[in-house]
């Protein structure tokens, strides 16, 4: 009779007996798509934090991990603004993350830096993003951080004049820049461009145009997923490697799932990127069984589901370094300058910018056991984000 009577006085003052348990979770909510044609993204990240959570547990510092997903159905900035006003007010969230997309990050930023929640960005690559908000860590790359070695590389190889083909949004202006300052200040030649559409994947023409020029290398820059397995088709249809021409991308084209279905097509074409599957580290390896258990066999793991399993690393050390507290203003100043083993490498928080340092692999698409994979030949060490600069 006691115990009732304690419980509905309580509820009468407005402290609901679940609200005390919470007090021992971290909450994070996870804004990303989980439907529609992008839908392959946020799965790439669902498996990625749930196979951290498969290698280290669901508990850290005397705090249950509680992990929400919202889903955007993809580049959707008002969706995820929403999403995420919906995750501060409604479930208390602790941490935001996810965010596959650049639009959908900056939507949300004002509202991690009026509500003082960490913001872990596990994929989107534009420069910017953390500059918009004092609560942003990212824990992926940036196009900037991929795209500037690749012209570097290129010119180390002697090649001299290079056509640039990149899609028509903010993404693809980006990587094109910056491969472009880098090729054209070591003494390269870009003798072309072309801004491809993104709504239509009809890469003939382009590619007849560009064969025309003659270049030494191409270098190009196309959402991830079919669009790059087209891409590669249609390179390979116009007989552009045939007349001696390099393909040369950034993070992303060399994917597992894109190499597996754009099949020969891709043999030979050179990317520079942070993560390459067929790295035998004893982390990827853990990773990588991690990842199988969770996800199964129909899909293989990228880029993608590292960011989010180094992002879930980020926050575990951080409320490691607070001891448990979840404010989150101590749970940023916790993960600046954090150091980690990863399934890429060891990767690191810039403590100023708040963005990842990584190491960028310059890979080569190779046939192996009959099947092109992705073989690392050449890197750039500790590469952080120049677009900011």
């Amino acid at each position: 009779m006691q115990l009732k009577k304690w419980l509905v006085a309580t509820a009468l003052a407005g402290v609901p007996f679940a609200q005390a348990q919470s007090a021992e979770e971290l909450r994070i909510g996870v804004v990303t798509s989980m439907t529609g044609v992008y839908a392959v993204g946020g799965q790439q990240l669902q498996a990625g934090i749930n196979a951290y959570m498969k290698v280290h547990g669901d508990e850290v510092a005397g705090k249950k991990i509680k992990v929400i997903y919202r889903d955007t159905t993809g580049p959707n900035p008002e969706v995820a603004k929403r999403a995420a006003q919906e995750l501060i007010t409604a479930d208390k969230v602790n941490v935001l993350a996810g965010f596959d997309f650049t639009p959908g990050a900056l939507a949300v930023a004002p509202l991690a830096t009026q509500a003082k929640v960490p913001m872990v960005v596990m994929n989107a690559a534009t420069s910017i993003i953390t500059a918009r908000s004092p609560y942003i860590v990212r824990t992926s790359f940036t196009t900037a951080q991929t795209s500037y070695p690749m012209g570097e590389w290129a010119a180390k190889q002697g090649l001299k004049n290079v056509y640039i083909s990149v899609a028509d949004f903010a993404p693809g202006h980006e990587a094109a820049k910056w491969f472009k300052k880098a090729f054209t200040e070591a003494g390269g030649n870009i003798v072309g461009e072309v801004a491809l559409p993104i709504t239509s994947f009809d890469y003939g023409p382009f590619m007849q145009r560009i064969k025309d020029q003659k270049p030494d290398a191409v270098f190009s820059f196309l959402p991830v997923g079919e669009p790059v397995i087209l891409y590669y088709k249609s390179w390979a249809e116009k007989g552009l490697s045939d007349a001696g021409i390099k393909l040369i991308s950034p993070e992303g084209w060399v994917d597992p799932d894109v190499l597996r279905a754009a099949g020969n097509a891709s043999v030979g074409a050179i990317s520079g990127g942070f993560y390459t599957p067929s790295n035998q580290t004893p982390q990827n390896q853990a990773f990588l069984k991690a990842y199988k258990e969770v996800a199964g066999d129909k899909t293989l793991p990228n880029y993608l589901a590292v960011g989010a399993y180094d992002g879930m690393a980020v926050i575990y050390e951080a409320l490691k370094k607070t001891g448990g507290d979840v404010d989150g203003t101590r749970l940023v100043d916790a993960m600046k300058g954090l150091e980690l083993p990863s399934p890429r490498g060891t990767i690191a928080i810039d403590p100023d910018t708040r963005d990842v340092i990584n190491t960028v692999y310059v890979r080569k698409v190779e046939m192996v056991d009959g099947q092109p994979v992705a073989i690392d030949f050449d890197k750039f060490d500790a590469v952080k984000d120049m677009g900011k600069e």
